[in-house]
């Protein structure tokens, strides 16, 4: 089948989701000439406030879903909870890209560990825990019960050390669908964002070093100075994962590299990705131009890094620094435009590079 041909620049990006990933990719796509729109719920989207629209609509909104479509020329999502619906609704209009397949076993934490083992990557032990005869039956302890829906940044989970732990903290989370993990004795965290074209091209970005302090990534560092044998399973991994969806855009897969060197999935994101950030001012083409090119049906871009780099979250009062990472000759500074700080919120982020390097991007 003959592919559909590049959408040229001037043509329209719709972007389900008004949040910083939407921000950021409505950037790139201006800088490639390429208009954005926006659909969020929200009445103030800092999406919205670099696209030439925000559609604001409930997500279940059917009309103005139509109506949204009918203004691009191509979707995408910024974030894998979008219902399901959503997307479908949208695909009877205009192509999604990455479509429903990813966000429907990215939505769901049983569906997505069963989906990595079908396609050969190794995990964690696990097991669900849906009554108390699962919990009765639990072996993967000590662990980490997640809710099997919703839930990011550490919320929806809580770590547990025996079944007693484990039946408080299921009626915790609410007594619904979980699942648990067992705890990983590992050495460090990384994670693999891989590109998937239109023709089926596949394109890594240099995987990074990652660390999380409660349940939010703090700070990425590239490279990862893991060895190199890790990095081509972190890579082989990614590819597997982005062909096994099918996928046109981008997907980021978290991973633990285990004590005995054994490199295991843990979750996974088909957008770009909070540990891709660095690539705004350190690498050749960014992970938001590349989602730009993939969805658009371009060429995708290298992806070599030009420098090393270090990026660092900027959660709630982080931000108010501003001023002294302005005064930094190696930091380059990406504020969200949110309109208030709060524990746990990301407020922007800074990469640090060399400091002779040039700056390659604004946000």
């Amino acid at each position: 089948m003959a592919l559909p041909p590049p959408l040229p620049p001037g043509s329209t990006i719709g972007i389900l989701g008004g949040g910083q990933l939407g921000r950021m990719t409505a950037l790139a796509a201006a800088r490639l000439g390429y208009r954005c729109v926006v659909y969020s719920p929200e009445a103030h989207a800092i999406g919205g406030d670099v696209a030439v629209a925000h559609v604001q609509a409930d997500y279940g909104d059917m009309a103005a879903l139509a109506r949204f479509a009918a203004q691009v020329d191509v979707i995408t999502y910024e974030f894998e909870n979008v219902p399901e619906a959503t997307v479908e609704a949208c695909q009877r209009h205009k192509p999604v890209r990455p479509g429903v397949r990813a966000i429907h076993v990215a939505q769901h934490r049983l569906r997505e560990k069963a989906f990595f083992r079908e396609l050969g990557l190794a995990t964690a032990d696990y097991q669900a825990i849906a009554s108390e005869a699962d919990i009765a039956a639990a072996t993967a302890l000590p662990g980490i019960l997640k809710t099997c829906t919703e839930g990011y940044d550490g919320k929806g989970q809580v770590r547990v050390a025996d079944r007693a732990a484990l039946a408080a903290g299921w009626a915790a989370l609410g007594r619904r669908g979980c699942i648990l993990e067992a705890l990983v004795d590992f050495t460090a965290e990384t994670s693999v964002i891989v590109a998937r074209g239109l023709d089926g091209e596949t394109r890594c970005f240099p995987i990074g070093r990652n660390d999380h302090r409660d349940g939010i990534l703090r700070t990425t560092m590239v490279p990862s100075g893991l060895p190199a044998a890790t990095v081509a399973t972190a890579e082989r991994y990614g590819i597997a994962l982005a062909r096994g969806l099918d996928l046109v855009g981008l997907v980021a897969l978290e991973l633990f590299v285990a004590r005995d060197g054994s490199v295991l999935a843990n979750e996974m994101a088909p957008r770009p990705h909070n540990s891709g950030h660095w690539t705004l001012d350190a690498c050749a083409t960014s992970q938001f131009e590349q989602l730009v090119r993939a969805v658009c049906g371009l060429p995708l871009g290298p992806t070599d890094m030009l420098f090393p780099s270090r990026m660092e979250n900027l959660i709630g009062h982080e931000a108010d620094d501003w001023l002294r990472y302005l005064a930094d000759p190696a930091a380059r500074l990406h504020l969200y435009g949110k309109t208030s700080a709060r524990p746990g919120r990301k407020m922007g982020h800074v990469t640090f590079v060399p400091a002779a390097a040039p700056s390659r991007s604004t946000t």
